[in-house]
């Protein structure tokens, strides 16, 4: 979730402007002056920043000037928000170096449009500076330092394969000799009761690793691989893996570190799926794949209410009833397969 700290002396204009950047997914910090924003800017570190002109102790002139300073903020976007209309006061805003100058009353759209243009400018810039500093440098498995390093080594040796919506990956019992990094598209993994039922064990979304088994005995798949999407994964040997991590320590930690993240997401999810209400488990179920499959609140989930109700761990008929409920409060729209979430806001709420 991307953070946005609001520099904004006017309670109600702080207030409302907040609300409706929290509804757009944003997480927000408040500052009601410019001395308070400086240091809320310097301690958080937000992906942007919005600010007011005309404010006590510091106005945003001031607040631009000093963060533009210091090298931990001064490559954070920076937009002004303010009454001030005349145009040397916008030039003034600019050539301080802002990002963009909105005048109040402003349009919501266009605030989101400013924020998202600013942000989706700095991951393009963050990202040629990665390729950059990549291809400057020929990685061996023997040199490999991140986990991103290990994936960009997925991404120029291992094999490559499409599966279409539905396709299974790996069966239960084949032999595991390959560990999988998903280029794109979105995979579960699920075993089967005895009755047949799926119970989907996790969901693995674009560049997330899945596949993994013991790499000292020689144990089968625990569980199926579908594509739930148009699917490319990179298919790695287990074996020649287990080389590179053997070279490669500081490697070898984070992929445990990675890998005990998703233990503790396991279990915080089974602790939910044993406690929560229905309509709980429901709510965090719909947030929780709209976030793995990187949708934004107002896109469509597309994905069988079976698999939804299987991770929330409750009858599908129930799941069903639920989502009903929750399209008669305005919370989501349904369509067949896709579910849309109308009230953000609310469907937290019930978390």
């Amino acid at each position: 979730m991307k953070k946005i700290l609001f520099i904004e002396d006017d309670p109600v204009v702080r207030e409302n402007t907040a609300e409706l950047l929290e509804l757009a997914n944003y997480k927000v910090i408040t500052a009601a002056n410019g001395k308070t924003g400086v240091a809320d800017a310097k301690k958080h570190l937000p992906d942007i920043i919005l600010c007011d002109i005309m404010m006590p102790e510091l106005n945003g002139y001031g607040v631009l000037q000093i963060l533009s300073k210091d090298e931990m903020t001064k490559h954070i976007p920076f937009i002004f928000l303010s009454a001030k209309t005349d145009h040397k006061d916008i030039r003034k805003g600019m050539d301080l170096g802002a990002d963009d100058y909105l005048t109040k009353p402003f349009d919501e759209s266009d605030l989101y449009s400013a924020i998202e243009s600013r942000l989706a400018k700095v991951e393009i810039l963050n990202e040629n500076i990665e390729k950059k500093e990549v291809s400057e440098i020929e990685i061996t498995e023997n040199e490999l330092k991140t986990l991103e390093h290990l994936k960009l080594f997925f991404k120029e040796n291992a094999e490559e394969y499409t599966f279409n919506p539905g396709e299974i990956i790996y069966h239960k019992g084949d032999n595991s000799n390959f560990v999988y990094l998903i280029k794109t598209g979105v995979v579960k993994t699920f075993k089967s009761d005895e009755y047949g039922k799926e119970l989907i064990t996790a969901l693995h979304k674009e560049n997330d690793f899945f596949g993994f088994t013991s790499f000292i005995q020689n144990v089968p798949y625990q569980e199926f691989a579908t594509a739930i999407e148009s699917t490319i994964v990179l298919r790695l040997l287990k074996s020649e893996l287990k080389d590179i991590l053997q070279k490669n320590h500081e490697v070898t930690l984070e992929l445990i570190d990675h890998l005990t993240d998703n233990v503790s997401e396991i279990k915080e999810h089974l602790l939910q799926m044993a406690y929560s209400s229905v309509r709980k488990k429901t709510a965090t179920t719909i947030l929780q794949f709209t976030e793995k499959i990187k949708n934004r609140p107002e896109e469509c989930v597309k994905i069988s209410r079976s698999d939804l109700a299987s991770i929330a761990g409750i009858a599908t008929e129930t799941f069903i009833r639920t989502l009903s409920d929750f399209k008669k409060e305005g919370i989501i729209d349904v369509d067949g397969r896709n579910i849309k979430i109308i009230n953000i806001h609310k469907l937290k709420k019930v978390t």
